[in-house]
């Protein structure tokens, strides 16, 4: 069967939120301590204890939002513990992740200050679980409070005089599970209480974040949509693509054989379905879309390293996780109308990341050229495309073979993304663009394939996975002629 693809170039669908493309630090390992902060004194180059080439990796994929500082760990962090003097803040255990002493040297003003680097939104997680109502009120009026009180007060003399803009903050995490064993009902009415002193302090309008779903546990969304659905402005929902068993074993991130990629693949396609039923159970609430579905962590996960601390979770990248982030992407997109943020776990070091560091050395993984790839999308206009597209078969299991997605950005170019899942075959595909004559077609376009299913970077060998320019595309009069390459993505500017 051909594969086809007819974009319709005139029909616009929805606009793609640049925060799909967001991010998430959660103190866990070395994402933090290593990975991003390591202190002014570090002989590894930083700006203020941020060291400089994370900072300018993710600022080349335009990172736009960054959710801190949990996760699990957010419902236990207290904020008044990591500002002021460093010899002063109160060293703490992590419980969550692997009982080791914080020093709370990376706290609000840090993380503060590296949102204005990336020149990101900040994204706080606050604490529900294990905190008050006046400790999360508290550290709203420090952080963006302008005038006189006791809050705004004490960050002057922490050296800042000037409020920060705070845009997203959520109330909560995993509430149903490590913040706190909650039922929806005991939540939704703590939600209620705790959001309302979430204050709006002068002109900044705060976007706030209920604890949402657990995968596929659909009458917590009911339950919080019903309950508490006009208080908030978005609601989270989690879900991480593992190909064995939560418990006991989710499978090696680089010692895998094609079944695993076949059901990681098909794991990965479930985010659709998810989305489309929690969706319409705040369609029923929410029929104008006003809440915001914010999918705070997504990604896969698998068994930690050999040799690595299990309260880590440090894991391999490899062409398996790219493809999991970009059949995810084009997922996303298609539900651009209700899906407002992702934030992937996590940003370094940590499960899915972007960046693997060792001491001062660092590299890329082969998802974080993904972001970089995809990032055409950021703010861009959904277009409308039907297709007809082939099946990827393994021992009688079908899945499509090919995934796409395609957008307009403000200056009128069209991007489109494809993802071939296949291991082993190509994908020929014809594309034509209605609403745009053929001979302005010109497309340009970049590649990220593997010769091997578990190809990865090392520090040794930091560009096995890397993007290449795409070449195997020729236009004609009646549109775009390309082969896909098996288990590969790629992203064409079209004119």
């Amino acid at each position: 069967m051909s594969n086809r693809i007819l974009i319709n170039a005139d029909i616009s669908q929805a606009r793609i939120s640049k925060h799909i493309y967001g991010h998430f630090a959660e103190h866990l390992g070395r994402c933090i301590y290593e990975g991003i902060w390591v202190g002014e004194g570090s002989p590894i180059p930083n700006t203020k204890g941020i060291r400089k080439d994370v900072l300018e990796a993710l600022r080349a994929i335009r990172i736009p939002v960054l959710r801190w500082p949990g996760g699990c760990f957010a419902d236990e962090y207290h904020w008044k513990d990591g500002i002021g003097p460093y010899e002063r803040r109160k060293r703490m255990v992590n419980t969550h992740w692997g009982g080791v002493i914080e020093n709370n040297h990376f706290g609000t003003h840090e993380f503060m200050l590296l949102c204005e680097l990336l020149e990101c939104e900040p994204y706080i997680c606050g604490n529900v679980g294990s905190g008050t109502v006046q400790e999360m009120s508290e550290w709203v009026e420090y952080m963006t409070f302008d005038g006189e009180s006791p809050m705004a007060n004490w960050r002057e003399e922490n050296g800042r005089e000037k409020p920060w803009r705070l845009k997203y903050f959520g109330v909560g995490n995993e509430n149903w599970g490590c913040g706190g064993h909650m039922r929806p009902e005991y939540y939704a009415d703590l939600y209620r209480r705790y959001q309302t002193y979430v204050r709006n302090y002068g002109n900044n309008r705060i976007f706030k974040i209920a604890g949402g779903a657990n995968v596929d546990d659909y009458n917590w969304t009911e339950v919080l949509m019903k309950h508490a659905g006009g208080l908030m402005d978005g609601l989270s929902l989690h879900y991480y693509t593992i190909p064995g068993d939560f418990w006991l074993g989710k499978g090696s991130a680089l010692d895998f054989d094609t079944d695993e990629w076949f059901v990681t693949m098909k794991r990965a396609l479930h985010m659709d379905e998810l989305i489309s039923r929690h969706g319409a159970i705040m369609d029923k609430y929410d029929p104008d879309k006003r809440v915001g579905l914010i999918i705070d962590e997504w990604g896969t996960w698998f068994d930690v390293e050999p040799g690595t601390n299990p309260g880590f979770l440090y894991q391999q990248n490899s062409i398996r996780d790219a493809l999991v982030a970009a059949l995810h992407f084009n997922i996303f997109h298609k539900h651009a109308d209700r899906v407002h943020m992702t934030n992937i776990a996590q940003t370094v070091n940590v499960l899915q990341a972007m960046i693997l560091t060792e001491g001062d050395n660092m590299l890329l993984t082969p998802t974080y050229h993904i972001f970089d790839m995809f990032k055409v999308h950021q703010e861009a206009e959904l277009l409308s495309v039907e297709s007809t597209l082939g099946i990827c078969e393994h021992q009688g299991q079908e899945l499509p073979q090919v995934t796409v997605s395609a957008s307009k950005d403000h200056e009128g170019r069209i991007h489109l993304s494809l993802v071939n899942i296949d291991l082993g075959q190509e994908a020929e595909i014809y594309v034509e663009v209605r609403g745009l004559d053929a001979v302005e077609l010109q497309p340009v376009g970049r590649i990220l394939t593997a010769k091997h299913m578990n190809d990865h970077n090392t520090f040794e060998q930091p560009n096995t996975v890397a993007p290449a320019p795409f070449e195997q595309v020729v236009a004609d009069k009646a549109g775009l002629k390309l082969r896909l390459p098996a288990m590969s993505a790629v992203t064409l500017c079209l004119n």
